[in-house]
């Protein structure tokens, strides 16, 4: 994976937490509960699945 993926990552994973209303701190998260992980990384799979399929057509 490179730097450029990583750092788009992290960007996109910040912004959907601040749209969540879910503060993230640089670095280490390891206080965040599993339940706004998983709020966070569902909400990333469902926009990535929707830009996919607006590519396509």
């Amino acid at each position: 994976m490179s730097n450029k993926d990583n750092n788009f990552r992290n960007k996109f994973k910040e912004e959907v937490a601040s749209q969540l209303g879910i503060n993230l701190k640089p670095g280490d998260n390891g206080s965040l509960s599993a339940r706004d992980a998983g709020r966070i990384g569902g909400e990333m799979v469902r926009r990535m699945i929707k830009a996919y399929q607006e590519k396509l057509q």
